[in-house]
């Protein structure tokens, strides 16, 4: 007796045990990404119980959690978390499209970058807070001034990977969209845009990173909402706890959009054929 196997199903099968593989390292990976943040909380939770870390500069977690516990409960977290969002959203765009536009030509004509490049580099070097007093000098200690730090912030990271991944475009390339007879909007379409693209996703994850360490000097000036007014109110206040909890609630948002991007990443860059799209 024989026994005939339809080849769509064995396609069907191959598919879904493929689909099942790539699931199980994704939750893997993202086991082991628990792995030493929750020994870290343990030790430390333990640390403070048998008296090892003084209580009051180092509160414990359980300590910690409470608290954030304590202002959703007053309302007061959503709000403080949602202004803080939204200063960065704001400045990541305003800092990601400046940083495209300019990053682009300078990359594309190297007349501009010889132009341009030196003054850009320049203001790269000016430390994030001597912005500060300028700003407010300029637009005052409303939201135009902090959106305005953070978009700083954004720029630059972007801009140098954007920069840097156009220029890096293999030449060999180049000479072969001029073989097919490309226009110029064609091989930056198909040719730079896609190998460019790597180093423009980086850049982004670079940008949002610096994004949320530059969002707090921006609520350093004069506001009354956001996670940087909870880390100075905590130090008025002596609260330590308070401070770590605003910390960790950076650390937190800030790892969910890097996580967004990381993802946004891996779907844009599937048609590579690179190590990680083979673990």
């Amino acid at each position: 007796m024989t026994v005939k196997i339809d080849e769509n199903e064995l396609l069907e099968a191959k598919e879904k045990s493929v689909k099942v593989g790539a699931e199980l390292k994704k939750v893997r990976g993202f086991a082991l990404g628990f792995i030493i943040p929750v020994v870290l909380l343990v030790v430390w939770e333990a640390a403070v119980r048998f008296n090892l870390l003084d209580a009051y500069v180092f509160p414990a977690p359980t300590t910690i959690l409470q608290k954030i516990i304590e202002l959703a409960k007053e309302g007061t977290l959503w709000g403080h978390v949602g202004i803080t969002f939204f200063r960065v959203l704001i400045g990541f765009l305003a800092g990601t499209v400046a940083a495209v536009v300019l990053g682009s030509v300078v990359g594309y004509f190297k007349w501009f970058e010889q132009l341009m490049d030196p003054l850009i580099q320049a203001f790269r070097s000016i430390p994030s807070l001597a912005w500060v007093p300028l700003f407010i000098l300029w637009m005052g200690i409303g939201e135009a001034s902090k959106v305005m730090l953070i978009a700083v912030g954004v720029f630059f990271p972007i801009y140098l990977n954007i920069v840097s991944g156009i220029q890096g475009v293999d030449r060999k390339l180049i000479e072969v969209g001029k073989i097919y007879h490309f226009t110029p909007l064609q091989t930056v379409r198909r040719i730079i845009f896609p190998a460019s693209l790597p180093s423009f996703l980086v850049g982004l994850r670079s940008g949002v990173g610096l994004g949320w360490m530059f969002v707090v000097a921006a609520e350093l000036m004069g506001a009354s909402q956001g996670l940087g007014y909870l880390l100075v109110l905590g130090q008025n206040t002596y609260s330590p706890e308070l401070i770590i909890a605003s910390i960790i609630l950076f650390a937190i948002i800030g790892k969910t959009t890097d996580y967004l991007l990381k993802s946004l990443e891996a779907r844009a860059l599937k048609w590579q054929d690179n190590l990680q799209n083979q673990l």
